[in-house]
């Protein structure tokens, strides 16, 4: 800040501040933040945030918003780890059992998604009010089905996803970057992301233009309640436990 223009001829300018005087300290190199150790941390550390933004970029190329993701990452959390305690083992569930389960909690928050989607679609409701009613229903649904408390009977495997590095990256940045280049391809080289662009752009044009203006909305709802319920699971697989807080 010191090589600001607005402290050059500081007195000439604003002359009440004639006589303060303007300290330039040396600069200093901290060595540590570009560290592999440090960068690779950063990025699990933003990985569930990071999986969020790719369904919320479509969203919002779709001149839409979704303000539910935070209350679906809780619910798909919730509703994974309570199936593995109650249904799957707990402690000793398989590592299919966990899957499944881990797959039903991302299919709820899909069917949340695509219920905002077709409420904006079908009813023209603001998706700005349907998303914030959505966000208190999926948050009040994790607070029902947790019963206010943490769930944490679940194996260790379960945080293979969370906390794993197989191939010496993180897994959950495995998942980030596998589903960033999936995201880069389908709104850069597919007729769909041209939709989603077109919809944004001008939903009367692209109507005009034969877009199913309809289907392209529900889907980028849909595919952003798909990605929070991932970033849920994600989550719990982290923290090794579930809590309606979370998101």
């Amino acid at each position: 800040t010191a090589a600001w223009a607005v402290f050059e001829n500081l007195g000439v300018k604003f002359p009440p501040l004639t006589s303060t005087r303007v300290v330039t300290p040396q600069t200093h190199r901290w060595p540590n933040f570009l560290k592999g150790d440090n960068l690779l941390n950063i990025a699990n550390q933003i990985a569930v945030i990071a999986i969020i933004a790719i369904g919320m970029t479509m969203v919002i190329i779709s001149a839409g918003i979704d303000l539910s993701v935070g209350s679906l990452i809780a619910l798909s959390a919730v509703v994974a780890t309570l199936l593995i305690r109650e249904g799957a083992g707990a402690e000793q569930a398989s590592s299919s059992a966990m899957f499944l389960c881990s797959l039903a909690g991302i299919l709820l928050s899909s069917a949340v998604g695509c219920f905002s989607g077709v409420m904006v679609t079908a009813f023209g409701i603001p998706a700005f009010i349907v998303t914030l009613g959505m966000m208190l229903v999926a948050s009040g649904l994790a607070y029902i089905f947790a019963k206010g408390q943490s769930i944490y009977q679940i194996p260790d495997a379960f945080i293979w996803l969370g906390r794993g590095a197989d191939l010496g990256l993180p897994n959950a940045v495995l998942l980030m970057i596998v589903l960033y280049a999936l995201a880069h391809i389908l709104m850069t080289r597919m007729t769909l992301g041209r939709y989603i662009y077109a919809v944004g752009g001008n939903p009367e044009a692209a109507r005009l233009s034969g877009v199913p203006i309809r289907a392209v909305l529900i889907f980028v709802y849909t595919v952003s309640g798909a990605l929070a319920g991932l970033g849920g699971i994600v989550m719990a697989s982290q923290l090794k436990s579930a809590d309606a807080n979370y998101g």
